[in-house]
């Protein structure tokens, strides 16, 4: 069971993800939240597997909420995924530094909505990529913040396996582009995880641009 929490300051975006959430039977809504402050407190009561976090909100927002959730030992299980408008893509790139697993737009399909969940809920890959990677390219203009030690560490292979990554590519794709199994892809990528101390794949593809692997500009 996906347990899940819906953090939005609008009650009516709040009913109508929950409406999708209740029918599946998959998945489960624990908690509902109006502010980021609220969100973090039940994250702590109820541990969800997602926090489902509008990134605009009254007093504590998303991105904020995120660094606190992400920030507490705690709660290392649980994948933050942020909710955001179109013209909103400014913090979109913030929250997934401050730690965020993936972000949606409000307007997605349902079907993907759902698709989405359960994708972030097992970790297999960022969401959106294809929207993450413009995100990237428009916002990721300053110079590397990242040492480049830590990818020093990285065999060939898991060094293209994190390049892969931060291109939007999932488990099967990166097998696929590196003519291995799908499990031998997915154990390059937890191994470099490993060593780049990401706590998940977000990471990764925020690793990968700072510290110069992949240039925002490259395809």
């Amino acid at each position: 069971m996906i347990r899940v929490l819906l953090v939005d300051d609008q009650p009516l975006i709040r009913s109508g993800f929950r409406a999708l959430l209740d029918i599946e039977p998959d998945i489960e809504v624990v908690a509902e939240a109006a502010d980021g402050a609220r969100a973090v407190d039940l994250a702590r009561t109820h541990v969800p597997d997602i926090a489902l976090i509008d990134i605009q909100m009254p007093h504590v927002d998303g991105i904020e909420a995120t660094r606190r959730i992400v920030a507490d030992p705690t709660l290392a299980s649980v994948r933050v995924v942020i909710l955001t408008n179109y013209g909103m893509d400014e913090y979109v790139y913030e929250a997934l530094r401050a730690g965020a697993s993936g972000f949606l737009v409000k307007d997605i399909e349902p079907r993907d909505f759902l698709h989405a969940i359960r994708v972030a809920a097992r970790g297999d890959a960022l969401l959106a990529p294809t929207i993450t990677r413009a995100l990237i390219d428009r916002y990721l203009t300053q110079p590397p913040l990242t040492s480049v030690e830590n990818a020093a560490e990285l065999t060939v292979r898991e060094r293209e396996a994190v390049v892969l990554v931060a291109r939007g590519l999932s488990n099967d794709e990166i097998a696929a582009h590196m003519v291995i199994s799908p499990l031998t892809a997915k154990t390059h990528v937890n191994r470099a995880m490993t060593k780049l101390g990401a706590r998940d794949r977000a990471q990764v593809v925020v690793f990968a641009y700072e510290s110069g692997l992949v240039s925002p500009r490259a395809r």
